[in-house]
Formats: structure tokens, sequence, C-alpha cells
């Protein structure tokens, strides 16, 4: 039986069942029908002060956030493109992974990253997964080798969180293979190194 890992979801935007958190949903659901644990932390949940780093981190949501990451053995972010980039929602939930700077696993280091961005248009969605990508790796995470970039003029999704393009599907669904298939060669890879949850 595979070994179970835990993968954490981030991101989406205020908006209720926004396109990037119906994205980010689809990457979850295939990552859970390969064994994995899922947590989702997007919308409203990603509503905190913005990060000071010369102050204790004491919202609750931002605590969570912080907590999940440091207990996840893969992450998924999701962005829709504000202004050709990564949106200011997700970019303060990053901000608050330096809370992990004197971790066991510091920031995001040994965890697979799969990244997706949203935009109306290729050209928004394109440049804010190359952010997103940026931003990981700055963070010490392996981002996986495919990221998604979702055109909504295009693609949508339907009852169920289904994609209506088959292509984009197969992509969503090959970045939640990428990220558990890591994240259970590293964490078996590091077995007894790490200090428990």
């Amino acid at each position: 039986m595979p070994q179970t890992v835990k993968v954490v979801g981030v991101g989406g935007s205020l908006r209720p069942g926004s396109t990037a958190e119906q994205a980010l949903r689809v990457v979850l659901t295939a990552a859970e029908r390969l064994g994995a644990e899922v947590r989702l932390i997007g919308g409203a949940e990603l509503m905190m002060p913005l990060y000071d780093p010369s102050r204790e981190v004491v919202a609750p949501p931002a605590r969570r956030l912080v907590a999940e990451l440091a207990a996840a053995d893969g992450v998924v972010l999701a962005t829709p493109a504000y202004h050709g980039s990564v949106s200011g929602l997700v970019k303060n939930a990053l901000d608050h992974v330096e809370e992990l700077r004197d971790d066991v696993r510091p920031y995001l280091s040994g965890r697979a990253v799969g990244c997706l961005a949203v935009a109306h248009g290729w050209q928004g969605a394109v440049s804010a997964l190359a952010a997103l990508r940026d931003v990981t790796h700055a963070l010490r995470g392996w981002p996986t080798p495919l990221g998604a970039a979702v055109n909504t003029a295009t693609t949508e999704f339907g009852p169920g969180g289904v994609c209506t393009d088959p292509r984009v599907q197969g992509q969503l669904e090959t970045i939640a293979a990428q990220v558990v298939e890591f994240a259970r060669l590293h964490t078996t890879a590091h077995a007894g190194q790490r200090a428990p949850r």
C-alpha cells in the first residue's frame, strides 16, 4: 500500500467558487485519489493581516496556514493573475512562510510544489505562473516539472468541478501525480530525519 502523504493546497480568491480555487480543487481531488491526505486553505481563509516580520504572527488564519505548511509533504499553489502576476492575497499568504525560516525543514524545503495560475487570456496566466514558480524557488520549494496556465477565455469548470477542457483536466491531474510521487519519494528517503508532526 502506498505511503500516505499530506498535500496542502493554498490559493484562490475572495470570490466564492473562483476559477483558481476550482482548478486547485481538481488537483487536490486527484491527489486524494492517489492516496494523499489533502487540505485546502483558500478564499476567506487567506484573509489575514499583511505580513510584518517584526511582529509575532497571532492571527488564527495565518497561524493555521503556517502550521499546515510545516506539516505538509507536498504543496499546491493557485493564483488568479492580477495585472500579470500573483494576487496580493496569495502573495501575502506566501510571505507568512517566512515564519518557517527556523523550522526543521525551513520554508518549503523538501516539498514538491505544484503551481497553477488562472487568467482571462494567456499572457496573464503564463506570467503569473512564472512568478509563482519564482516565489516557490525563493522559498526553497521544488516546483513540479509541469505547471498549469489556465485560460478562462477557453476553459471552464462544470458541475462537480470537472474541467470542460480534457487537456487542462489532464494537466491538473498530472501536477497532482507529480506532487504526490515526489512527496512519497522524499518522505521515504528521509524517514527518521524529521521531527514528529
